[in-house]
């Protein structure tokens, strides 16, 4: 089975570097003014000039306006859409219209029931990407670095495309891949030395983790 890896939060030209090398399929930048890994539209389109034709530049936005998005969408010119807040299924479909661009929504999970709407997103969106719900007082809707239950998507449709996020790094991405269908990971704090700023080694050390995972699996 093909492995897609996304590298998320990137504000670097050297944290690009890395995560092409490695092999990533997606990169992603963050449209969120509360997340350390934001970063202005028309810097993110710099830095994703080097990944044409080698990864998908993926926008990651929460509750995003039409206004935001249009400028978002300009400077980057993204191939993907990520939609990492609270929108409706309605507001998906509104998106994928007006932009017409593949997204990927995001679904917060803690327990069983948070995967009541699963098949009504994966309906509308391109794929799902599931995440840890953020600890009580969290401002960020990802990348806090922890992860949920992975025997959760036991119960969710062998169908679903969906990548897997939410505390994943080097240390237990075999775990997860083991644990799980997903046909993609998606890593953020678990490749970074502080909050927002990547570490080229950690990027280098996950792809290893990634490649080992997948040939015990082969």
């Amino acid at each position: 089975m093909d492995l897609d890896v996304k590298i998320c939060g990137l504000k670097t030209s050297e944290a690009v570097a890395a995560a092409l090398e490695g092999g990533a399929s997606h990169i992603g930048f963050i449209f969120f003014a509360k997340s350390p890994r934001n970063i202005a539209p028309a810097e993110a389109g710099r830095l994703r000039l080097a990944a044409a034709g080698r990864a998908k530049a993926v926008a990651v936005t929460v509750d995003a306006t039409d206004a935001e998005l249009d400028e978002i969408v300009a400077a980057l010119q993204p191939d993907m859409l990520q939609l990492h807040g609270h929108e409706s299924v309605e507001r998906v479909k509104e998106i994928k219209r007006r932009y017409g661009l593949p997204v990927i929504k995001a679904m917060p999970l803690r327990e069983p029931a948070d995967l009541a709407d699963a098949g009504a997103y994966a309906a509308v969106a391109d794929r799902l990407l599931f995440d840890a719900k953020p600890p009580r007082g969290s401002e960020l809707p990802g990348g806090n670095g922890i992860s949920f239950d992975w025997k959760l998507l036991s119960a969710l449709d062998g169908s679903v495309d969906y990548m897997l996020s939410g505390g994943i790094n080097a240390r237990n991405v075999g775990e997860a891949l083991a644990s799980t269908h997903a046909r993609g990971v998606d890593v953020s704090s678990g490749v970074e030395s502080s909050a927002g700023v990547k570490d080229v080694g950690l990027i280098r050390e996950f792809f290893q983790a990634v490649a080992a995972a997948r040939s015990v699996g082969a």
